[in-house]
């Protein structure tokens, strides 16, 4: 057996760490090159995946790859311009999606969701009706069961009745084609029940919540998927916006193209509708259906 023998030393501490000091470093980074090596080959590195949380746009005139799974949502807006979305105009198209019109053309496409009634929506067609505006109207399975004859004066008054889903849920957890198509399939049926006639097929995802799945599979179906690029908070019943917090956002937001998203259970739509409209034509605007929006794209 080998031993080792240290002479004794009255040297210090210190004065041996200086002296030995550049090999004292050189083992101790060598350990960690050599840890390092043995580490990378026990725990391999695996692939990244970008989820919709911590992906990363890349923007070249406005062009984003798609997320899988998102709010529809809106960001930075150019005056006049519309706003740059979650994604881009040639990416929902895929898909037969839109969000606004591209284009520099001053033409309002008017949308109304409608979740429930309560007692706002006969002035609304009153007010669309007096400014000869179409408007899409996408509504949900209650909505449709409690009021047929509203659905039956939209149909006669030159209205849109689109597609809210039966039941209103959160479709972007939605997986199967089956489930998918029932909460589409069960609105069609009960509108053509109440008005004799197939439902066209525009499709507006409930709080706007989507994957790409799920609008492949609606174009599966025939449908056009329409998000929007202007609304605001309207739809908090007891927390009503005032005529000017209304005006302030529907006035100084609006651009060429705009598919405008308003509820029909806000008060205050009911309330400034007929002025909001005169205030639009003031500025320049002409009214369009979405049935027209997609003739200028396809």
């Amino acid at each position: 057996m080998f031993r080792f023998h240290i002479p004794k030393t009255h040297l210090s501490f210190s004065t041996l760490y200086s002296r030995y000091k550049p090999l004292i470093l050189l083992f101790f980074f060598s350990c960690c090159f050599f840890a390092g090596g043995l580490i990378a080959r026990i725990f391999p590195a695996s692939e990244t995946t970008l989820t919709p949380a911590s992906r990363t746009f890349v923007s070249s005139s406005h062009s984003f790859v798609l997320p899988t799974t998102e709010n529809w949502g809106l960001s930075f807006q150019e005056e006049g311009k519309a706003p740059v979305g979650n994604a881009s105009f040639d990416e929902l198209k895929k898909y037969h999606a839109y969000y606004a019109r591209n284009t520099d053309q001053k033409v309002i496409y008017l949308t109304f969701d409608c979740g429930y009634e309560n007692g706002n929506t006969p002035s609304i067609l009153a007010a669309l009706k007096k400014h000869h505006v179409p408007a899409t109207f996408f509504v949900v399975g209650n909505f449709l069961q409690d009021n047929p004859d509203l659905i039956k004066q939209m149909q006669k008054e030159g209205h849109t009745v689109g597609n809210h889903t039966y039941h209103h849920p959160d479709m972007s957890q939605i997986a199967t084609q089956e489930t998918f198509s029932k909460e589409l399939s069960d609105v069609e049926d009960l509108f053509k029940k109440i008005t004799g006639k197939s439902m066209t097929r525009f499709y507006r995802p409930p709080q706007g919540k989507y994957n790409t799945e799920n609008l492949q599979m609606a174009k599966d179906m025939g449908y056009h998927t329409f998000f929007w690029s202007l609304a605001y908070v309207d739809w908090l019943t007891d927390a009503q916006p005032s005529k000017e917090e209304a005006f302030d956002k529907l006035l100084g937001r609006i651009h060429p193209g705009a598919i405008v998203l308003l509820h029909n259970t806000s008060k205050t739509n009911g309330e400034i509708l007929d002025e909001l409209l005169n205030k639009w034509e003031s500025m320049g605007y002409q009214f369009s259906s979405l049935k027209d929006l997609l003739k200028t794209e396809e």
